[in-house]
C-alpha cells in the first residue's frame, strides 16, 4: 500500500490490515477530512445469525463510527429474495418473507453490540432494500435502470465468469442480482446521501457497477472500498471449524465454544488477528504477535478475551477464560462449557455413548464419532474412551458427565431434573 491517507477512517482502515482495494484513495479520502461520510454494507438475510466471517466488515463499520462517519446497515430483504451468486457453485435456496424477516431479527442481535444507533449524526442506521425493491415497477425498471448495464461487461465480472467457466448453471434470477445490488446504492444515495459501499473482495464487481449506476443516473461521484478474503495462515476460510459456522449470535453458539475459536488460532495469525478483530493499539498487537514459545499463548488469551468482550460482554469473556482454566489447567469440569440437557424420555432406559458425543456437537455423525473413539480422540470425564457400543443410563448421569473430543473441544452433558 504505497497511498498515505489523511484522514483517520482511512489511516486505520490501511495500518490494520483493513483493505484489498478502493475505486479512488484520494478523493474518498478527502470527503472524509470534509465532513461526515454515510457509508453502508449490505447483509443479506440467509440465517438467523452472522458468522465470524462477516465480523471483519462489522469492524469495519465499527471503526468508520469511532471515527465520526455515520454507518449503514444494510439488510437484504429484498436481495435475500433472489441470492448473491457470487462465487457460488449453486443457486441459494429461496427464502419466504416470514424466514426472512425472522432471520432480520436474529442478525439485529449483533449489530447493536458493535454500533451505536440513533437519530444523531454519526449514529448508525439500519435500513432495509425491501423498502424500495418490493415495490418495483418491472417494465419502468428495465427502461430507467436496466438499459445501464453491459451484459457484456457482467459477465466478464469473476464472481460469473468463474461459474460458467464451470459450466455450472446460472439462472435469470440469480444474474438480476447485481443489478438490484448497484441500484441498493443508487437509492442510498439519492435518500441517506450515502458516499461510500463498503464490502468483501467478492463484491468489487457488484460495487462498482453501483458506483457506474449512481454517475449514469444521478451524476453523483460515489466509492467503492473492498477488505481482504481473510483467510487462516494454513490456507483455509475464516469462520468455519470442525463443528461448522462460528456464529456471533450467543444462542447459535455458547460464548465459550466462541472464546474458545480464538483461543485456538494459529500461531502465526495472533498478530493480524488482533489488528483486525480488537481495537488495541498497533503497537500493542505487533508486541504480542512477536511472542513465541509458550508466551505466545497469553496473546491469544488476549485476543479471544477482547474478540469475546465486543460480542458477548466483558462477563461473558472472563466465564470463558475461568472455564478454560479449570478445564485445561485443573482436570475440572468448568461452569461455562457447552451442555446438553436430556430428559427422561430422550433417556429412556439408556443412549449411547455415539449418540451422545453427536448431539453434543463434538461429531457431525455416528460415524465421525465411532471413528473419533477408535482414533482415541475422545474422553469421557478426561478418561480415555473405548468402548463405541457403551451405554449411558440414569445412574450414570447422576451427575453432569464431561465428554471430550481432542484436547480441545469438550461439552458436558446432563439429566433434566
Amino acid at each position: 500500500m504505497t497511498y498515505q491517507p489523511k484522514s483517520e477512517f482511512l489511516s486505520v482502515m490501511i495500518e490494520r490490515g483493513f483493505v484489498a482495494d478502493c475505486t479512488d484513495y484520494a478523493a474518498l479520502d478527502d470527503a472524509l477530512i470534509n465532513g461526515v461520510v454515510p457509508a453502508y454494507i449490505g447483509y443479506d438475510a440467509t440465517a438467523k445469525s452472522l458468522h465470524v466471517g462477516h465480523l471483519m466488515n462489522i469492524m469495519v463499520l465499527r471503526w468508520l463510527q469511532k471515527t465520526g462517519h455515520k454507518p449503514i446497515t444494510l439488510m437484504g430483504g429484498g436481495t435475500t429474495k433472489v441470492g448473491d451468486p457470487s462465487f457460488r457453485s449453486d443457486e441459494r435456496p429461496l427464502l419466504d418473507t416470514t424466514a426472512i424477516d425472522a432471520n432480520i431479527d436474529g442478525m439485529k442481535q449483533v449489530f447493536a453490540k458493535y454500533l451505536s444507533y440513533g437519530e444523531g449524526d454519526n449514529d448508525a442506521v439500519m435500513l432495509n432494500n425491501a423498502e424500495w425493491l418490493d415495490d418495483l415497477n418491472y417494465l419502468e425498471f428495465l427502461r430507467d435502470i436496466g438499459r445501464h448495464f453491459s451484459v457484456n461487461r457482467m459477465l466478464s465480472f469473476e464472481s460469473v465468469k468463474s461459474r460458467l467457466d464451470r459450466e455450472q448453471s446460472l439462472s435469470f434470477l440469480e444474474f438480476n442480482y447485481m443489478i438490484l445490488q448497484a441500484y441498493d446504492f443508487l437509492e442510498l444515495n439519492r435518500r441517506y446521501s450515502c458516499l461510500l459501499q463498503m464490502g468483501g473482495s467478492d463484491q468489487w464487481g457488484n460495487i462498482v457497477n453501483g458506483i457506474d449506476l449512481t454517475r449514469r443516473v444521478i451524476d453523483n461521484t460515489v466509492f467503492g472500498l473492498t477488505t481482504p478474503l481473510l483467510t487462516t495462515s494454513d490456507g483455509r476460510k475464516m469462520g468455519k471449524s470442525q463443528g461448522g459456522a462460528i456464529w456471533l449470535n450467543a444462542d447459535m453458539l455458547s460464548p465459550y465454544e466462541f472464546w474458545q475459536f480464538w483461543r485456538n488460532t494459529t500461531d502465526a495469525d495472533v498478530g493480524r488477528f488482533l489488528k483486525i478483530f480488537t481495537e488495541l493499539p498497533v503497537a500493542e498487537c505487533d508486541r504480542l504477535a512477536a511472542l513465541d514459545g509458550s508466551e505466545i499463548n497469553a496473546a491469544k488469551i488476549i485476543l479471544a478475551n477482547e474478540v469475546t468482550t465486543l460480542c458477548h460482554g466483558a462477563d461473558a469473556a472472563e466465564a470463558a477464560e475461568a472455564t478454560a482454566r479449570e478445564v485445561f489447567e485443573k482436570g475440572g469440569v468448568g461452569d461455562d462449557l457447552p451442555t446438553v440437557t436430556l430428559s427422561a424420555e430422550d433417556l429412556g432406559d439408556g443412549i449411547s455413548i455415539v449418540q451422545l458425543i453427536v448431539k453434543t456437537g463434538l461429531a457431525k455423525s455416528g460415524k465421525d464419532a465411532k471413528r473419533l473413539i477408535k482414533e482415541n480422540g475422545a474422553k469421557l470425564d478426561d478418561a480415555a474412551l473405548t468402548d463405541a457400543g457403551l451405554m449411558i443410563d440414569a445412574a450414570a448421569l447422576a451427575q453432569p458427565i464431561k465428554l471430550s473430543a481432542g484436547k480441545k473441544r469438550h461439552a458436558l452433558v446432563q439429566l433434566d431434573e
